[in-house]
């Protein structure tokens, strides 16, 4: 099963990879760096948008280059609003080569006030949480939600559960897709 993954991340790649081999044996990633058609810090609904551009984009580049594969994944870390309070999570599209999708997203977890109002201006979530920190290239690490969670979580595990809640259509085809 030939996988491609709308980004150069390591840590998406891994939980990519992860998240299929609860359903698929021998599954190779492939990463291709893609644009999201989105700005870089997405705020509420962009996060989805965002990473469903890039399933769809990597869905055209398979036809175009051949790489003759059969899912194409979009990962993107965003914010939103509920309840008065902004969140950090992961959004998640996954697209057969038949063009059906699943979406999905990670758990998601409140980001203080001196952090959201930086990403309100789209400053990157991991450029702010470097700063923050002072490490370099969080998001290639355990990103914020290591941070936040006293390393009990990372990024990785983070998107995992994202990533299985956006196969679900494709565990259950006959109650998602329609039969044609």
């Amino acid at each position: 099963m030939k996988i491609l993954v709308g980004s150069e991340n390591p840590i998406k790649h891994d939980a990519v990879k992860e998240a299929f081999l609860n359903y698929y044996s021998d599954v190779e990633i492939i990463g291709i760096k893609v644009p999201s058609g989105v700005p870089d810090q997405p705020i509420n609904e962009e996060t989805l948008r965002g990473a469903e551009n890039r399933a769809e984009i990597l869905k055209e580049l398979n036809g175009t280059e051949g790489y003759n594969a059969d899912f194409f994944v979009g990962v993107e870390g965003g914010i939103i609003k509920k309840y008065g309070r902004w969140f950090a999570f992961g959004g998640m599209c996954v697209v057969d080569k038949t063009g059906r999708r699943g979406f999905g997203t990670s758990a998601h977890f409140e980001i203080p006030a001196m952090v959201s109002s930086r990403l309100l201006e789209r400053e990157e979530l991991g450029d702010v949480m470097d700063e923050i920190i002072k490490m370099k290239n969080t998001k290639q690490n355990m990103g914020a939600i290591g941070f936040f969670t006293n390393g009990v979580m990372n990024r990785k595990e983070l998107y995992i559960s994202g990533l299985v809640a956006a196969l679900v259509p494709f565990n259950h085809k006959d109650m998602y897709f329609e039969v044609t």
